[in-house]
């Protein structure tokens, strides 16, 4: 009777073992993610001012980043991440491998624990347990109910429709506010056109495994590209400006939610998930999302880059 009960659960399971797959390939995307970080924030140290205002990259500047062998290092192993999130995305449904993600700030908060010889206090492991537990709840409900369909061009349309607002409203945002901008500034405009990367990556990968690349298939590719352009660069004025941990914090939470967000509205990947799924997802999700803030919030290389009340008041 036990042996019943665990096949008719299997059963129930949306994936199957190749796009299970997808899971452990996104989690070694999100270990490359982390290290990756790591290394450009080490090339772009130089800029680095903690809580400065306005950063800026030039031309010069740019040109110096591509003579750091870090930030070089930190480029290609962020490359590679994204080629795994790519190949997770080809085997399972987006809400189920983006929000894995999020495993990329353990690691970063852990990593530089070690380097900074640190010692993670009682609420940063309190906070990492937080985020793991509701990143491994809601992958498992995602994994039981998330579908995959064919994408329509009307789905593609609203996605590079909603990309198209996006890049002119934080252009607009940053050409007003680009004297005052700091780090949260850069990181969300890099969360938000990365969780756009996430989404069309899936739709380019779904059309093109259904035998359906054409133009406007073409014009997704292409809106990808400029979004990712845009978007690393947002990343490296956000290491310009504070620390990997935020930087990391920060797109763990604004990118999967962004991508989730157009996963389940546009793409129809929870159509077939019931209300009680949807409410798990989004305790879940506010479960995770609390965990990274805490971490954001706590971890010990951060709050020693806050400056003292006794600074502070000089």
């Amino acid at each position: 009777m036990h042996f019943t009960a665990i096949d008719d659960f299997a059963a129930e399971i949306s994936l199957t073992p190749l796009q299970a797959l997808g899971i452990p390939v996104a989690l070694v995307g999100a270990v490359f993610l982390s290290v990756g970080t790591q290394f450009q924030h080490r090339g772009v140290g130089h800029f680095e001012g903690g809580d400065q205002r306005g950063a800026h990259l030039g031309g010069s500047a740019l040109v110096r980043l591509l003579r750091s062998r870090a930030w070089v290092v930190g480029t290609l192993l962020l490359g590679l991440a994204i080629v795994m999130q790519i190949g997770a995305l080809a085997l399972a449904p987006l809400i189920v491998v983006q929000p894995l993600g999020a495993v990329a700030l353990v690691v970063t908060a852990i990593l530089n624990s070690r380097l900074a010889k640190i010692r993670l206090d009682h609420r940063t492991i309190r906070a990492i347990v937080t985020c793991l537990v509701g990143i491994g709840i809601f992958v498992t409900v995602a994994a039981i109910f998330a579908v995959e369909r064919p994408i329509q061009d009307r789905q593609l349309l609203t996605v590079l429709s909603l990309l198209a607002v996006a890049l002119v409203g934080l252009g607009i945002a940053w050409w007003r506010f680009r004297g005052s901008a700091n780090a949260i500034f850069y990181i969300v405009s890099a969360g938000v056109l990365y969780g756009f990367v996430v989404t069309l990556s899936k739709i380019v990968i779904n059309r093109i495994i259904s035998g359906n690349f054409e133009w406007l298939t073409i014009v997704c590719a292409v809106a990808l590209i400029i979004a990712m352009i845009v978007g690393s660069y947002a990343v490296q004025l956000a290491h310009a400006s504070g620390p990997p941990d935020l930087v990391i914090a920060g797109l763990t939470v604004v990118d999967p939610l962004v991508a989730v967000l157009i996963g389940v509205t546009v793409l129809g990947e929870a159509a077939a998930t019931p209300p009680w799924a949807i409410i798990v997802f989004a305790a879940a999700g506010a479960l995770a999302v609390w965990g990274v803030f805490q971490l954001a919030q706590h971890h010990p290389q951060i709050r020693t880059t806050e400056p003292s009340a006794e600074e502070t008041h000089d």
